[in-house]
């Protein structure tokens, strides 16, 4: 009871945030709770200017950073929102009043045990940035720096090397907001019984999973408040592009991190989508944009771990004309799996196979068995034929997975998170590259690299090796599968599953004849590709 009553209450805050910046059109559009909608009109604002996402946008700022987060997210649920609401909540940005310094500092104090002065040489109290979770404060270090061998005075003297005198390193510190647990805590237990409510209210919105979008808000939100996996993701990015100057990812001070703060190697350059800025700094935009379609392909196809929030407020390009990133609270992963099936559709689309591209949507088990590939086939040409034969300056790819994926309402397919992070970033991608050059598409700069990895991966040879590879791990699993029979044989024997001798001696035979024949089979096949691959 108590819990419905501060729901209630705060349920009646937002609504009338809400309606003072005229945010309830999409709910309206859609015909979801109608009579909420009237009442909330009584307090809208009608002056407000903007389009519905907009408004969205302007609400949710109001209302706090579990809410901004929210509306990060949903920019991701373009079969939710709508794609233009989803494209204007993907521009909320999350800057809020900064906390005040002396917090800052009893937060680090409480973390290590030490004030600031005892682990940095300095710290300055106004920070940089504030964001929704957390804030940045720029600092500095001291650290030994290598030994230098000193020339000898005359040839009689050996070399000795000159003592290291510290070094002063340029850092920033990350700190999450003081009581943002708690807000946050709060929130989510208010977000649950929205969800609840609404399906109880509304049976329509099941289809829409309320309940699992907001665990994935939870999920998405808790990885974000502990700093350490935010560490964590950007030492793997930096890892992944070890060697490649064209990307730069800040270095983490893990003696200085913790759940609650992150301090990492500072970085400086010019936002991405700064065209004026880069153009007076001597940079080529085409080679800018050029090196950003690599780093996006590669994260996304090489690596399948890619940052997941890639507005140009995270990147920036460097004196050399380098990209380096920032902020790595959210991350997307793509398996193999995801990877494969995602070439597969661009092959088919690219081709026109609408067939195929239902057949590989079968195949990834993004379509239920129950719905005729022939009429998704019709579907998925509904969508794709219109940019046929259009050059790729002139395609959206991101619009053109969000419309697939916008499927899922007529055929009900089930949602891929992933895949929606993914069009989220791809927006992203896009809406830089068109305010740096409108005559050019990021993915036309990407075409050698995708061209190099499709032949690498899912031509001819890659299939082959990759069924090759497949039979050889069945023939490997099969030593186990046999000691798996055999303990079942044993367990049944020593009596622990009561059947009778008969019975046991019978699936006895029947296991082994099978595995024989499994383990014939496999050979035969493995020794037919082998002898296929040679040639």
């Amino acid at each position: 009871m108590l819990r419905t009553l501060r729901s209630l209450l705060r349920f009646q805050r937002i609504v009338r945030t809400l309606a003072r910046h005229d945010a309830l059109a999409p709910m309206e559009e859609t015909g979801i709770a109608p009579g909420l909608v009237w009442i909330a009109r009584r307090f809208s604002r009608r002056a407000a200017k903007g389009r519905p996402g907009q408004k969205l946008a302007r609400a949710l700022a109001e209302m706090g950073p579990s809410f901004i987060k929210l509306g990060q997210m949903l920019s991701t649920r373009a079969d939710l929102v709508g794609e233009q609401v989803a494209q204007d909540l993907a521009e909320l940005q999350d800057s809020l009043a900064p906390f005040d310094a002396a917090l800052a500092r009893q937060t680090i104090e409480d973390e290590f045990g030490q004030p600031p002065e005892a682990l940095f040489t300095s710290f300055d109290n106004a920070p940089i940035s504030a964001a929704s979770i957390a804030q940045v404060h720029l600092a500095s270090v001291k650290e030994a720096a290598p030994a230098v061998a000193q020339p000898p005075e005359n040839d009689a003297e050996d070399t000795q090397p000159a003592t290291p005198t510290p070094e002063e390193r340029p850092v920033a510190v990350k700190i999450l907001r003081p009581g943002i647990e708690k807000a946050f805590e709060r929130d989510l237990e208010f977000l649950y019984w929205l969800a609840e409510w609404a399906l109880r209210a509304q049976p329509k919105l099941k289809r829409f999973k309320p309940m699992d979008v907001v665990q994935v808000f939870e999920t998405t939100v808790r990885l974000e408040m502990d700093l350490r996996m935010e560490g964590a993701a950007a030492s793997e990015l930096a890892e992944n592009f070890e060697g490649d100057t064209t990307y730069s990812v800040p270095a983490i001070d893990w003696q200085r991190s913790s759940r609650r703060v992150l301090t990492m190697s500072r970085v400086s350059g010019i936002p991405l989508d700064d065209r004026d800025a880069l153009i007076a700094a001597g940079h080529d935009v085409q080679e800018v944009l050029t090196k950003a379609a690599g780093i996006f392909f590669n994260q996304v196809f090489r690596d399948g771990f890619f940052h997941g929030d890639q507005h140009p407020g995270n990147m920036f390009v460097d004196r050399d004309g380098n990209i380096l990133a920032v902020d790595f609270g959210i991350m997307g992963r793509l398996d193999w799996r995801t990877r494969r099936h995602l070439a597969d559709m661009l092959i088919a689309t690219l081709q026109g196979d609408y067939h195929r591209l239902a057949q590989v949507y079968m195949e990834a088990g993004y379509l239920p068995q129950r719905h005729a590939l022939d009429v998704f086939a019709q579907a998925l040409r509904s969508v794709c034929e219109p940019i046929a034969g259009r050059p790729l300056n002139e395609i959206s790819f991101a619009r053109l997975l969000a419309q697939l994926l916008r499927l899922t309402e007529s055929f009900e397919l089930p949602v891929q998170p992933q895949l929606l992070l993914l069009q989220k970033n791809m927006l992203m991608a896009e809406g830089v590259s068109r305010s740096l050059d409108p005559s050019l598409n990021i993915w036309s700069l990407a075409q050698p690299l995708i061209d190099a990895w499709m032949r690498e991966n899912r031509g001819p040879e890659a299939r082959l090796r990759e069924t090759v590879e497949d039979v050889l791990h069945t023939l490997r699993r099969l030593p186990a599968v046999a000691d798996n029979l055999d303990r079942a044989t044993q367990e049944l024997a020593a009596g622990r599953i009561g059947l009778h001798p008969d019975t046991l001696q019978k699936i006895s035979q029947r296991q082994a004849s099978a595995f024989a024949r499994w383990a014939l089979l496999i050979a035969v096949a493995a020794l037919i590709l082998a002898a296929t691959a040679a040639f």
